[in-house]
């Protein structure tokens, strides 16, 4: 096989202020086939590390050490790059639902998160950052 044929696994930032968590999602997304090029949790440094390294995928949590949280973080990131944005929260209280449906973001699990879950919600924004891909070239 040549390498040209190869395609490299996605890669995927993990922005997560509890670090079992962020753990966890490591391993999960390992055994999705993501390589993580990172965890942190800060908004400011998930921010730039997206900017800069554009990775495939962006799990982020809406709580993080900081001033900001992850939905000023995905947004952030969105004037910035267009990645797929995918929500992980504890949080489902009316703000913050009202919060995450005026962004641009491509998925929303709720902690405790199952597997099932992570891997379907990840495998649908993919999917739809695809189509938006596939949309802005036809433009």
């Amino acid at each position: 096989m040549h390498a040209e044929n190869i395609r490299p696994e996605p890669r995927a930032l993990i922005i997560e202020d509890e670090i079992l968590i962020a753990e966890e999602l490591r391993e999960r997304l390992s055994r999705l086939g993501f390589s993580v090029i990172g965890a942190v949790d800060s908004a400011d440094e998930g921010v730039a590390i997206a900017t800069r390294e554009r990775p495939d995928l962006v799990l982020m949590d809406i709580r993080l050490k900081g001033t900001k949280d992850g939905i000023e973080a995905a947004c952030e990131i969105r004037k910035q790059v267009d990645l797929p944005i995918v929500y992980l929260t504890a949080h489902s209280d009316r703000l913050t639902v009202e919060r995450v449906k005026r962004t641009e973001h491509d998925g929303f699990i709720l902690k405790p998160f199952h597997r099932h879950d992570l891997q379907s919600t990840i495998e649908i924004a993919m999917k739809r950052h695809a189509l938006r891909e596939k949309e802005k070239r036809k433009s």
